[in-house]
């Protein structure tokens, strides 16, 4: 079940979101350092991120599924978040360069219908970054975080969705190493348990942070056509129905 956007912005008010939130940024910005004269498109709750594109972008937009509620966004400028369905976005075909999925997948009711329409959205050359729950992480087993509810992925899981979704896997990073708790020491030490988590122990990272690239659309074979059998034409003596006798001329007048 999706967590409601109330819940979500608490937690990213809280010192652990907001740590999380930095790291993941980062991360973000990392990955794609120059999104100058591009169309991004965030997709969840996702505008704890995608602003760090806004003075760089040619448009930023961002989608949160209905079931999971919106926030109007960013507070001081004109409004650039709508409610969607996880099939249905109000884009033509190839609007967008770039799309951020964070809190999406997991809580998704339908995760395949979600990529299908991030591929029909994305230009040819798009790229898609998704944040997921580690389903090995602590993270994923605590839901006192957005991160630890709907449904978490292994790498496998998650190259195989994208897969099916016409995406293939090109670079993979994790993050979120601390222990997902608000002791002020843990707050402390996050950078440090980011380092020595990435060297040390990398499966067990509280999230997988994948970008895909979009492919070309497969063709699918065409069935074969079905071959439909025509009942013979019934005859009665096949029936063993006798045959009507032969009508007699009729008698002429004598």
């Amino acid at each position: 079940m999706a967590l409601d956007v109330i819940d979500i912005r608490a937690f990213y008010d809280r010192p652990l979101g907001e740590l999380a939130r930095r790291i993941l940024r980062g991360k973000l910005r990392a990955r794609w350092p120059d999104v100058r004269g591009q169309r991004v498109l965030g997709i969840g709750f996702a505008t704890p991120f995608i602003g760090a594109f806004r003075d760089d972008a040619e448009r930023i937009l961002s989608f949160a599924p209905a079931q999971q509620g919106v926030v109007g966004w960013p507070a001081d400028r004109r409004n650039a978040a709508a409610l969607v369905d996880d099939g249905m976005w109000p884009l033509p075909d190839g609007a967008v360069d770039r799309v951020v999925a964070v809190h999406a997948l997991e809580s998704s009711g339908d995760a395949a219908e979600l990529l299908r329409e991030a591929w029909r959205c994305l230009s040819p050359a798009g790229r898609l970054l998704a944040i997921v729950p580690n389903r090995r992480g602590a993270w994923a087993r605590m839901d006192t975080t957005p991160f630890g509810n709907g449904r978490p992925y292994s790498r496998s899981q998650l190259t195989d969705l994208l897969r099916d979704a016409q995406f293939s896997a090109e670079a993979w990073d994790e993050a979120l190493f601390m222990p997902p708790a608000d002791k002020r020491l843990i707050l402390r030490s996050a950078f440090a348990f980011e380092r020595l988590g990435a060297r040390l122990w990398p499966p067990f990272a509280g999230v997988h942070i994948v970008e895909a690239k979009k492919q070309e659309a497969r063709s699918i074979p065409a069935r074969p056509a079905r071959r439909v059998a025509t009942a013979p034409a019934l005859r009665p003596a096949a029936v063993g129905v006798p045959a009507p006798a032969p009508r007699e001329a009729p008698l002429s007048p004598g």
